[in-house]
């Protein structure tokens, strides 16, 4: 069962999203997969060679086992991704942008508006394949990576948050209360979702 937000005094959800899991798993599965080939194909020559001349095999077993790692960080990411996937959920706040993820436990990150750069939208060949796309957020110096992955309608969800985060911005440049009696501005209320 999905985990709810964590909401501040006065916080709403305006917007929630979920990846389409298709597309989500199939992104996991395929992320790594070259390396993991030409990785595993390599290792598999010189473990058969090894094998064959029978030499210090006491050493050969955990060595390629550790030496195999990206082939088995790949197929964790595979086995994971539907798990992963149900932890996976996107929040617009009238305060902030939350992306929850995770595998045992739920990973909840939060992007103020305050910091928010830019947001832009980026199709790439599997979003064509599955017909979705990502919402990329820029925070700037942040280190932390704000996507919106793997989304359907992406094009719709990206006009909605680019005038959410529009309006929330306004306000916190130009907040109604400061406005002149002519200039009634934005008037943003976002009601609950």
């Amino acid at each position: 069962m999905q985990k709810d937000v964590v909401l501040n005094n006065g916080e709403i959800v305006i917007l929630s999203e979920k990846p389409k899991k298709t597309a989500f798993i199939m992104k996991n599965s395929l992320k790594m997969l070259p390396i993991a080939v030409i990785w595993f194909a390599i290792d598999f020559g010189f473990i058969s060679a090894s094998v064959q001349e029978g030499e210090m095999l006491w050493f050969l077993i955990p060595f390629f086992t550790l030496h195999l790692m990206p082939v088995w960080i790949w197929l964790a990411n595979a086995v994971t991704a539907n798990r992963r996937w149900k932890n996976t959920r996107y929040f617009v706040t009238n305060k902030r942008i939350i992306i929850q993820s995770g595998f045992f436990a739920i990973n909840e990150v939060s992007l103020f508006y305050k910091d928010l750069h830019n947001a832009q939208l980026n199709i790439g060949l599997l979003g064509k394949l599955f017909h979705t796309g990502s919402i990329i957020f820029d925070a700037g110096a942040k280190e932390n990576n704000f996507v919106f992955e793997d989304l359907e309608n992406c094009e719709q969800i990206y006009s909605r948050v680019q005038n959410i985060i529009l309006d929330i911005q306004t306000d916190m440049e130009y907040p109604n209360a400061l406005r002149p009696e002519i200039n009634e501005g934005y008037k943003t209320d976002y009601r609950e979702f």
